[in-house]
């Protein structure tokens, strides 16, 4: 370790917003999200959010941002003004770098061509929108505020308006869902050619209506290994359809993997404006308050609104790059890591990598550590291998 240096990457960071309002709370959902909220709340959650990015710019003086990402919550139930004004002053604040991504989540329901055409005139040129399933009755089990004609109506009118990249995110191993019902998806998916698609396993935390019913076995879940049919169905209708399987959940056509995600999935430098938002940048961790009373009065005092904050050795840095990477299809390449953390992967981590290769998890080839087809479906138990 004598050797090791600073995990310290790229000074362009990725930059997300968190826009933490919602119609109503998915039954599945334990994002930090505000469902009911009025117009005045949003349009003064949007100043503090302004503030907060000047003060960090102020604070950090990074480079400019290499990729921007709006998340929620559902930004696009915002007013397109407000979602344009805060683009225009991180553009202005930050700075960009020259053909940067910037992505917004929408939901359909609460987009029309109006405000496509002002996302698109300020600047937003990656489009993902959260569909779930073409299943009415998973739709409205799942406690979404539209149905399937409404995905149709969002997509071709994104469409219409000029988007050319457009993300559609899925999930299953759903209540009561069968892999006919995710078939149809699928091949609903596939039929409105998006660029990218991200198929997400079911994950149930606790404190959501979901979560309490699993844990009192009230949720008539589909087993392991249906789940496990569903997650091998996804790869073979997507890939056989043209897409890149280059993430565990994530597909994408040639040239379009998501670049804001890979920022993450890379362990590289972010920040995160808005309540609940993290940031990561020179070894240090942070999380903002939750709480938007606490959010914003941080702000008013013209303080970041920080709730916990911790800084991380160089090991940790290590070992999160290392199960992050493996996410990625491609894996860890070798030596970026000897450069990053001027030690060898497969030095500082031989007791480990012995017992994943003898499992066959693991494999190296190209330079690259990656996980194999045994050791996609598993890839928990190989992460586990590195906390």
């Amino acid at each position: 370790m004598k050797n090791a240096r600073s995990g310290r990457r790229s000074t362009n960071p990725a930059l997300y917003i968190h826009l933490p309002f919602c119609l109503q709370k998915c039954n599945y959902c334990d994002f930090v999200s505000y469902p009911g909220q009025t117009a005045t709340a949003m349009r003064a959650y949007c100043r503090a959010v302004s503030r907060e990015i000047e003060l960090l710019a102020a604070t950090y003086r990074p480079g400019a941002a290499a990729t921007i990402f709006l998340g929620g919550g559902t930004p696009s139930l915002l007013p397109g003004g407000e979602l344009a004004a805060l683009l225009e002053q991180a553009a202005t604040v930050f700075g960009l770098l020259s053909g940067a991504e910037i992505s917004l989540e929408a939901n359909p329901g609460t987009v029309d061509a109006a405000k496509y055409r002002l996302l698109l005139a300020a600047g937003v040129n990656r489009l993902s929108l959260g569909v779930q399933s073409f299943a009415d009755d998973l739709l409205q089990a799942m406690g979404r505020a539209y149905r399937r004609q409404e995905v149709y109506r969002a997509y071709r009118l994104a469409r219409q308006a000029g988007f050319a990249n457009i993300n559609i995110d899925l999930i299953f191993g759903l209540p009561g869902q069968t892999m006919a019902a995710w078939q149809a998806t699928l091949t609903e998916t596939i039929a409105l050619e998006p660029e990218h698609v991200a198929a997400y396993s079911l994950q149930l935390e606790p404190g959501t209506p979901w979560g309490d019913l699993a844990a009192d076995g009230a949720l008539p879940l589909p087993d392991e290994e249906l789940v496990l049919a569903m997650y091998q169905e996804a790869r073979e209708q997507l890939v056989g359809a043209g897409y890149d399987h280059y993430e565990i959940s994530n597909f994408a056509r040639p040239g379009y993997q998501c670049r804001h995600n890979l920022s993450y999935w890379h362990n590289l430098p972010y920040f995160g404006v808005g309540a609940a938002a993290a940031s990561y940048w020179q070894d240090c961790r942070w999380q903002n308050h939750s709480s938007l009373e606490q959010y914003s009065a941080a702000l008013a005092a013209g303080e970041l609104p920080v709730a916990e904050r911790e800084t991380l050795s160089l090991r940790l840095q290590m070992a999160e790059t290392m199960f992050m990477g493996l996410r990625l299809l491609a894996g860890i390449n070798l030596a970026t890591f000897l450069e990053r953390f001027g030690t060898d992967a497969r030095v500082i981590y031989a007791a480990e990598l012995e017992w994943l290769f003898s499992q066959g998890l693991v494999e190296i080839k190209g330079g690259h550590l990656k996980l194999t087809e045994r050791g996609l479906p598993l890839a928990n138990e190989v992460f586990r291998q590195f906390v």
